[in-house]
């Protein structure tokens, strides 16, 4: 006999195929504030029985206050998942298949497969306008009996076969309180590759499909992975390109010389800051003035000289010429009034000099600085390092500062610190690697909290290109870069059929990751930090650092039960 189990487990289990998810306990309890979306898995398997027949099952979500959302946790290929170094909390070092891509489906159909287990991603994304209360939700397994030949008694019999064709119930409890979750105050921001878009979809960049496809990429980002700061290519990014190379051209400023004078066309701007702001993008992000690691150079601007298209600038333009400076000094005024027009004021917009730049880049990043300095009088200036010299020397006075180097910056009380990770973050710190646990993605929100951080940044939004874009790739196949980068790193969202976005159980796990940021700060409103503190550590071996946190994900549930114990306990149902 054929054997089919069906059961219910957390947002942060990784279900592979050839290993036994663990079971979420009978009547769990969900605690979320209200506008705060949640999600669990519907985990199914076919034990091995000899038998090649496939049978189907259907799902019914009966009780939820809100619509439920259904995706299936499709299987991604990993040829690369680690470096060679590794800490203790890693699922697995081996090459293979890792739960990761959400995919849209298209009925409640579940068709088990032999020897393999797989999940549905079952979530509820929006909890606004519902009142807090507890909510018994259940989840049913029903298979499709066949009705009576005698079709006169089918209308009499319908009762008698809907009682027969359920299989298993599977309930929870999703307990909703009165205290809304805050607006995200986090700034956060993860670098849209546009010129990846057009790759893949083989478009021309900025035709109406490139539009319409980087609209879908902006809407995932914004309305739902908690992404308020989006990388504005008014020029190409100078970023992951190698020396002498260049990227595909995406920029969105039509530039004319005619004599010493540049003139400015902001059409295509403007429309990406209409849909920026149409998507809850406040924050807009302009490319880096200087070439990436070093500041030697200038990056690829394309301009219109007496009607013939040319690379003015690039890395054939050294990063202090007298030419850039000449063409600074006209364009960047002339943006920061555009953005501003826009709606998008100085307290909106983040400039940068160059990524990464390490000790020995010192002279070229300081020099780099000066051409601009007075330019950027008065605006905000970020730049991603890990070298603490760069900020004690005042060369960066907003630094964004990778996890693992963070606690030297902390200790020499630097204030409103941005935090990132990327390829290089891979000892014991957290990230997003497929092979690394949920919870080691999720714990941010937490260590965000505690360490006041105001914004995080990463470089990988889409990137759909080996390391430093020699090529294309296809991020269904090689999702390390061309074995460039752990898989993980280099995409959160995938570009999906027709010009839509789908999402990762990474992007989503770090979007709850922000809802567990926000609640905190909700209930340090309403009971103050040092009490929230306690919360946090309330049985735990504290104080926790980058280096230094719970790696169990049960800690997660833990924590929300508390705080709704707690928002209880001082009049919140």
């Amino acid at each position: 006999m054929e054997k089919f189990e069906f059961y219910l487990t957390d947002s942060l289990e990784k279900v592979f195929p050839d290993k036994k998810p663990d079971v979420m306990k009978e009547h769990t309890v969900i605690s979320v504030l209200r506008g705060e979306g949640f999600a669990l898995q519907l985990v199914y398997g076919k034990v091995r029985s000899g038998s090649e027949s496939r049978q189907e099952f259907y799902y019914e979500i009966k009780g939820n206050p809100v619509k439920a959302r259904v995706r299936d946790v499709e299987l991604v290929p990993s040829a690369f998942p680690c470096y060679e170094k590794v800490d203790d909390n890693y699922l697995t070092t081996t090459p293979g298949l890792f739960p990761d891509l959400l995919k849209p489906r298209k009925d409640n159909r579940i068709t088990p497969l032999p020897g393999q287990y797989r999940s549905l991603w079952i979530d509820f994304p929006d909890t606004e306008n519902i009142e807090g209360g507890s909510y018994p939700i259940e989840i049913l397994i029903w298979q499709r009996q066949a009705p009576p030949e005698d079709s006169s008694s089918k209308e009499i019999c319908q009762e008698k076969i809907q009682e027969e064709k359920i299989i298993c119930r599977l309930p929870f409890l999703l307990e909703v309180s009165d205290v809304r979750l805050p607006e995200q105050t986090l700034i956060h921001t993860q670098w849209f590759h546009c010129d990846c878009l057009a790759n893949y979809y083989h478009t021309d960049v900025f035709d109406e499909e490139h539009w319409k496809i980087i609209e879908n990429q902006m809407m995932l980002a914004g309305r739902e992975l908690g992404i308020n700061m989006l990388l504005t290519p008014v020029f190409t990014p100078p970023l992951d390109t190698a020396v002498g190379g260049e990227r595909r051209t995406v920029q969105l400023v039509d530039i004319f010389l005619r004599g010493s004078r540049y003139i400015f066309q902001f059409e295509k701007l403007r429309r990406w800051c209409m849909l920026c702001k149409k998507h809850g993008i406040s924050y807009l992000e302009i490319p880096h003035l200087f070439t990436q690691w070093g500041a030697l150079a200038t990056p690829k601007i394309v301009v219109d000289i007496n009607g013939v298209k040319e690379k003015k600038f690039g890395w054939h333009v050294p990063a202090q010429s007298p030419s850039y400076r000449e063409f600074l000094e006209q364009f960047i005024p002339a943006l920061q009034e555009e953005l501003e027009n826009q709606g998008f004021d100085r307290n909106h917009i983040y400039f940068h000099i160059s990524d990464e730049p390490a000790a020995e880049h010192m002279e070229s990043y300081e020099g780099a600085k000066k051409v601009t300095a007075d330019l950027l009088q008065g605006w905000k200036v970020i730049d991603a390092l890990s070298d603490f010299h760069y900020y004690e020397k005042g060369l960066v006075a907003n630094p964004v500062v990778a996890n693992n180097h963070l606690e030297q910056f902390v200790r020499h009380g630097v204030k409103d610190l941005w935090v990132y990770y990327c390829c290089g973050q891979y000892d014991r710190v957290p990230n997003r690697f497929f092979a690394m646990p949920s919870a080691r993605n999720r714990i941010m929100g937490v260590l965000m909290y505690l360490y006041r951080i105001k914004g995080f940044l990463h470089w990988g939004y889409n990137f759909y290109n080996s390391q430093f874009s020699k090529e294309a790739v296809d991020p269904f196949f090689d999702t390390h870069a061309s074995y460039a980068f752990p898989s993980g790193d280099a995409f959160l969202v995938y570009p999906g059929k027709d010009g839509e976005a789908w999402s990762s159980l990474r992007g989503e796990v770090q979007r709850e990751g922000l809802c567990d940021l926000q609640a905190l700060y909700a209930l340090e409103k309403l009971v103050g930090r040092e009490r929230t503190e306690e919360i946090i550590y309330e049985g735990e071996s504290g104080p926790f650092t980058f280096e230094h946190y719970p790696v169990d994900r049960e800690y997660f549930f833990r924590l929300r039960r508390r705080i709704a114990d707690e928002l209880n306990r001082n009049g919140f149902r």
